[in-house]
């Protein structure tokens, strides 16, 4: 597992009334197949469906692809911006 120090993530809607979320924090990099395959699977799961999720894990939780977590230390987000 490697820790890289700051990490920034902006979101935004760009439909009317817009919003976004800003999120500044810490980043933990793991390339831990076994991490890889579950929270790949769990994320399958979620928007390919459960019938697909254990292919979309297997095909997503190989070498030379990282799991990204963060640790908010910031949050900043607006919703309704133009209302």
């Amino acid at each position: 597992m490697r820790r890289d120090p700051r990490v920034s993530l902006c979101v935004d809607d760009e439909r009317p009334p817009f919003a976004f979320v800003a999120v500044e924090g810490r980043a933990t990099l793991s390339e831990d197949l076994d991490e890889l395959l579950r929270f790949a699977t769990l994320i399958g799961g979620r928007y390919m469906g459960k019938d697909r999720a254990e292919a979309f894990g297997r095909r997503n939780a190989v070498p030379g692809e990282l799991l990204v977590r963060v640790t908010p230390t910031h949050v900043l987000a607006e919703a309704d911006v133009a209302g």
